[in-house]
């Protein structure tokens, strides 16, 4: 911890190291006893990668993992795991999905809105699940820009208007995954009502998660080039969130005023969440880093090897990827996450 002035009510001694302050603020956000654990570990492979999709209706959690050679086939794969949180002890299983490697996740109607990265052989898009047995799940999106093959769509939000914003990357084709790019690395918003499909946003070396501000004027977007895709990292390259206004012109909304708001000094910021105060969290390569929304680190929640994503629960409850374990951290039980704002 930081040589910080601590508020009359904050006993030291009861903060774990796990949570590392930089601002006196971050105090506001972990509570006076903040608490981290692993809830659920499974050493076969590597189940807690991306989405953390917190279902409020049955307090589970859906998850998927990272990407995997089916011993069968031979061929990547992706599993998605249903996590029973309030079981004791916290039990999983792998469901059946049809769904081309997904990866990222949110809420959307009575179920799921996934990310389909696509394969050699299939291109991904976007597929609502649902998330009652058996998983049916349909495709939202065509699979491509005009004629033009998404890359490998990374992460999903859904605005309250109805649309659809996702990210797509190159980092299917740099895996191996994907065949050769046909489109720039760039982010889209999807109108359901009329079919339309925007590009939104470019400039990017890797786009990757994204999360509006709880009023949905603000729009942060990751960029993780520093990895590059192919097992190598470049440190020249951005490891950056950057903000966007919401905006509206010709009753159409654009993305405007791009601004840096904050780099992660450790690996890269990966999955993006909100908070109903404004505060910004990441997964990043040592934990989940919190910001201000002025910029300002605040602190972070230590995991060692880091995270890719995470989501929240209910009354400050936060469920942190980290590959084959799934941790908990409780923050303050009056912290709510943007999406559900529970």
């Amino acid at each position: 911890m930081a040589n910080l002035i601590l508020p009359s009510w904050a006993n030291a001694s009861q903060i774990p190291p796990a949570f590392e302050f930089y601002d006196s603020r971050f105090l506001n956000i972990t509570g006076p006893a903040p608490k981290l654990e692993v809830l659920l570990e499974n050493e076969d492979f590597a189940f807690a990668h991306e989405a953390s999709v917190f279902i409020p209706s049955t307090n589970e959690l859906f998850v998927t993992s990272n990407i995997l050679t089916d011993p069968v086939t031979n061929q990547s794969t992706v599993k998605i795991s249903r996590v029973n949180t309030t079981a004791n002890p916290v039990t999983s299983e792998v469901i059946n999905s049809t769904i081309p490697l997904a990866n990222g996740g949110v809420n959307h109607g009575s179920g799921i809105l996934f990310c389909g990265q696509g394969t050699l052989n299939q291109t991904g898009g976007l597929f609502q699940m649902s998330i009652d047995p058996p998983y049916a799940s349909e495709n939202l999106v065509a699979n491509n820009f005009y004629g033009r093959d998404f890359n490998s769509l990374n992460d999903v939000v859904v605005h309250t208007d109805g649309s659809i914003w996702f990210t797509d990357p190159s980092y299917g084709y740099l895996q191996g995954i994907r065949p050769e790019p046909e489109l720039p690395n760039q982010v889209y918003r999807f109108d359901p009502a009329t079919g339309n499909v925007r590009v939104v946003a470019d400039g990017f070396s890797r786009p990757n998660g994204l999360a509006f501000t709880a009023d949905e004027k603000t729009i942060y977007i990751t960029d993780t080039g520093r990895t590059v895709g192919d097992g190598s990292t470049d440190p020249l390259k951005p490891a950056t969130i950057y903000a966007f206004d919401v905006t509206v012109s010709n009753g159409e909304p654009f993305l405007t005023n791009r601004r840096v708001f904050a780099m992660a000094d450790t690996g890269i910021p990966d999955g993006i969440k909100t908070d109903t105060e404004g505060n910004v969290y990441a997964g990043c390569g040592d934990g989940v880093n919190v910001w201000s929304s002025g910029g300002v680190l605040l602190g972070k929640i230590l995991i060692e090897d880091g995270t890719s994503n995470f989501s929240f629960g209910r009354n400050g409850q936060m469920f942190i990827m980290n590959e084959n374990k799934l941790w908990s951290a409780q923050l303050g039980r009056w912290v709510r996450g943007s999406l559900l704002k529970i």
